[in-house]
């Protein structure tokens, strides 16, 4: 495996990871050399496993926070959350889809979407639809400006 492999396995472990997002390990990948198509690829694959994760698994995962947080003497919902839930009740699940992966990141806009009422399969493919919408159009900003260290 040479390196360039690894980095594209870096991009694809990194935009799984939620809070990193492919909106930001994109920009990375290419400004350190890796192939741009490559990396947009890693990192959408990367970040849509996990955005199925979530929405399937959401509301499952919501009450294992939930019990968590209590049994700690903090209140139900992460603050984090409440500001997903309160971003669904203005903008919908189209708006969530669109501002997810900028304002609260694509897997907690998928698990509040589910906890909301919207079916997982639908959250999951407009959440990832313009989670590789957005990825894309950073790469070819980067590609565009020519931004890159080209370490490898």
């Amino acid at each position: 495996m040479n390196i360039e492999n690894w980095g594209l396995l870096g991009v694809f472990i990194a935009g799984a990871i939620p809070w990193m997002e492919a909106i930001a390990v994109v920009p990375s990948g290419i400004v350190l050399g890796l192939n741009p198509f490559a990396t947009v690829v890693a990192a959408i694959v990367g970040n849509a496993i996990t955005i199925f994760l979530f929405a399937y698994l959401g509301s499952a995962i919501r009450q294992k926070i939930i019990d968590r947080r209590v049994a700690k003497g903090k209140s139900g919902d992460s603050a984090k959350f409440e500001k997903a839930l309160k971003a669904f009740d203005k903008y919908g699940i189209y708006g969530m889809a669109f501002l997810g992966p900028i304002l609260i990141g694509t897997q907690f806009a998928a698990a509040a979407s589910v906890a909301a009422g919207v079916k997982p399969l639908r959250v999951s493919f407009l959440i990832t639809t313009s989670m590789a919408l957005w990825a894309s159009l950073i790469g070819i900003i980067v590609v565009a400006l020519d931004i890159n260290l080209e370490i490898l």
